[in-house]
């Protein structure tokens, strides 16, 4: 002990006393890998700019040098946190951000994104390889932004932006561009596969649609517009009803038919189920704007979850009435940092992720009442906008920009 106490007062001597140099039908076709970009190598340091101007310059630098590690040696080193194996990346043929994917058996699946990007998968997800269609030019197809894609029992539907439709009844193998009426009210938002040339879309301005013969025709299913509903019940005081720009956002269905959607300025929110003519406002009891919202375990009936800026994330408690307007909210204990919340998922009822910002994610075991942080993507650059997790395939994924491709692998025991 007094040895170091004595190399650290010669260190300390040797600061002061010397210095220290300083230093349609479309067929899809395997299309070619887009070159990866190169990270920067970071500055190498040039020793010719830090002469050594003499010999004793140089012994003295030595001996700090010596004195400095030897001190080091001594104190204990920092522990640093293990980083969590819970998501692995997975390398794809993109750059570009990620919007969705889905699975029409454990191991056959699409996933779409910005800029044409389009992926299937025949391995579980495992390894992807780019789809082009034949029809489409080299830069007319990077000008869709494909959001969406929806399989069930081997038929498909994508959705892309500007307004695109296309439909396959044989695993992907061959795609059919459906047409979109000019007439159709506000820009399709939303597509969900249901069965044999049946599927569901929604719209911006809150329509919702049902075809049961491959999108040849679809059928209204809401007969009144949120507009009208709005003027309607005006006087039973939905807060920011009066600023609604005619629009919603991020709506999203459960597997009863049931859909939830935020209003365009984030002010208030709705929901819709089957029968009803109408949908539903509900306040969203918060001087903050709703960022996201979705269902609890894909079931609108066990409540609902809703993200605000600022990273705030509250749940509604089990029994929550949602065919009131107020829906009370509790909210989780979760340290974001300010980060934004970007999307949650139930793996079961205990296990909740959510991700957001910055590729940061955090889990909860306790269903919800609080979330810790998980290092998985920590030094992946990008944002992360979709988690989702296929309970019938025991799989889960995240996605976001740049080509971040994330697998739910769990932690493994050591």
């Amino acid at each position: 002990f007094e040895m170091i106490l004595n190399i650290a007062t010669a260190l300390g001597v040797l600061l002061c006393g010397s210095s220290v140099p300083s230093s349609l039908a479309y067929v899809p076709l395997l299309s070619s890998i887009r070159p990866s970009i190169s990270l920067k190598s970071s500055p190498q340091l040039d020793n010719s700019e830090v002469p050594l101007t003499s010999r004793r310059d140089f012994t003295t630098s030595a001996a700090v040098a010596t004195a400095a590690s030897t001190v080091a040696l001594a104190l204990p080193k920092k522990a640093e946190a293990a980083t969590s194996t819970a998501w692995t990346p997975v390398d794809i043929p993109f750059e570009d951000t990620l919007y969705d994917l889905d699975f029409d058996t454990k191991d056959h699946g699409y996933m779409v994104g910005a800029r044409g990007t389009f992926a299937e998968t025949t391995d579980g997800g495992k390894t992807w390889f780019a789809r082009s269609f034949t029809n489409l030019d080299a830069e007319e197809e990077v000008s869709y932004r494909f959001q969406q894609v929806s399989f069930f029992k081997g038929e498909g539907w994508v959705l892309g932006k500007p307004p695109l439709l296309l439909h396959t009844t044989d695993e992907g193998k061959t795609w059919e561009r459906i047409p979109l009426s000019p007439k159709l009210p506000g820009e399709p938002a939303s597509i969900t596969a249901l069965g044999p040339s049946k599927a569901e879309m929604t719209t911006s301005s809150g329509a919702v649609y049902y075809t049961d013969n491959a999108g040849r025709n679809w059928k209204a299913q809401v007969k009144e517009t949120i507009d009208a509903t709005l003027n309607r019940i005006s006087s039973s005081g939905v807060s920011g009803a009066s600023y609604f720009s005619g629009s919603i956002i991020n709506q999203v269905r459960d597997d009863s038919g049931r859909y939830l959607a935020i209003s365009s300025r984030g002010n208030f929110f709705l929901t819709w189920s089957p029968g009803l003519d109408f949908w539903i406002p509900h306040n969203r009891g918060t001087s903050r704007r709703i960022q996201n919202m979705g269902f609890i375990e894909n079931d609108l009936k066990k409540g609902v979850w809703m993200t605000l800026n600022g990273g705030k994330l509250l749940i509604s408690p089990p029994g929550t009435d949602l065919d009131k307007e107020d829906v009370g909210f509790v909210e989780s204990t979760i340290k974001t940092g300010g980060y934004g919340i970007t999307d949650v998922a139930w793996r079961n009822d205990s296990e909740i992720w959510a991700c957001g910002g910055s590729n940061t994610l955090y889990r909860s075991k306790d269903g919800g009442k609080s979330f810790q942080y998980d290092n998985s993507a920590t030094k992946i650059p990008g944002n992360l906008y979709n988690v989702k997790f296929f309970e019938e395939y025991g799989t889960g994924w995240a996605l976001g920009s740049n080509g971040v491709l994330l697998r739910y692998t769990g932690e493994k025991k050591a």
